[in-house]
């Protein structure tokens, strides 16, 4: 019987199945001599002849598409990056850091700024166009308004899709309006420190309809970006990549050249001052990084 993982807990992983039901299964002994640890979002197929009712063994892993770090999960086909507006106040340099990892590990990322009915108008087309002029997908949701929530589920239709961002954004209570059967804990923002508790603990896949599930993630507060070089930051920031071949020196930094094109299209407000200075920002931590 062929079936997902959708949750890995204390060695037991629970596999949806084609037919809708889940097993709580226990992998193979071959995959610890192999040192293959099975990962949320593997395909794989499971033996329930001879087992308890509702239990399996994991017989084999499919071939991964994919597998990332952070997250560890595999097969995704996509990720959403959720910030609020507003309450708590957005940290893009926290967005632009979880921007370049996805990059990194090369999986399309779409941006969610929700609580959209909290802000003016104006405060929201401004930030969400500073994105879109990078070159992201961008949608402003409100779960209060049910605004957005349409064109969220059409993204996530036929797809995995790893749904991410800081604790208190109102990711859960967006994973609560797709899948109500979901019943996510939604966590309240303290009033003091404006932050929202942390209410996911652990990866888990949420089967939406026919080949589409969500992950939620546990919510973070910080991003460090340490296993990425210096040099290959550049390749991370998508709005860079036009003016690859325009700057005088191969190879330019984007920092100190003449003749840079990336600086003049900051200049220009072709590029979002504020994601130069997130690169400048993260440059400069990488490059005081002690490498070993």
């Amino acid at each position: 019987m062929r079936g997902k993982i959708i949750k890995g807990i204390a060695g037991f992983y629970y596999v949806h199945t084609q037919d809708n039901r889940i097993y709580e299964c226990k992998a193979k002994g071959i995959f610890r001599n192999h040192k293959i640890k099975p990962l949320v979002g593997d395909n794989v197929e499971i033996e329930v002849e001879g087992q308890p009712q509702g239990q399996g063994i994991i017989t084999e892993i499919l071939p991964r598409n994919n597998e990332l770090i952070r997250p560890a999960v595999s097969n995704i086909d996509q990720a959403m990056i959720i910030f609020a507006a507003a309450e708590p106040a957005p940290n893009l340099n926290l967005l632009d850091r979880f921007l370049v990892m996805m990059q990194k590990q090369k999986v399309p990322t779409i941006i969610c700024f929700n609580k959209s009915d909290i802000v003016s108008d104006d405060e929201m087309s401004k930030m969400a166009e500073m994105y879109r002029q990078s070159g992201y997908k961008v949608i402003c949701t409100s779960t209060v308004l049910k605004n957005g929530i349409g064109e969220i589920q059409e993204l996530l239709r036929g797809k995995t899709t790893v749904l991410a961002g800081p604790s208190g954004v109102g990711k859960s209570s967006i994973i609560n309006i797709i899948q109500p059967e979901a019943k996510m804990e939604t966590g309240q923002v303290s009033e003091k420190i404006k932050r929202g508790k942390h209410t996911t603990r652990h990866s888990e896949l949420i089967f939406v309809e026919k080949d589409t599930y969500i992950m939620d993630t546990p919510g973070f507060s910080s991003l460090y970006i340490n296993e990425i070089d210096k040099d290959e930051l550049k390749d991370y920031f998508i709005e860079f990549h036009e003016y690859d071949n325009e700057c005088r020196f191969i190879g330019c930094t984007h920092l100190n050249e003449p003749a840079c094109a990336v600086k003049e299209a900051v200049k220009d407000n072709k590029i979002g001052r504020l994601r130069y200075n997130t690169y400048v920002e993260l440059y400069e931590e990488l490059k005081s990084q002690k490498r070993y």
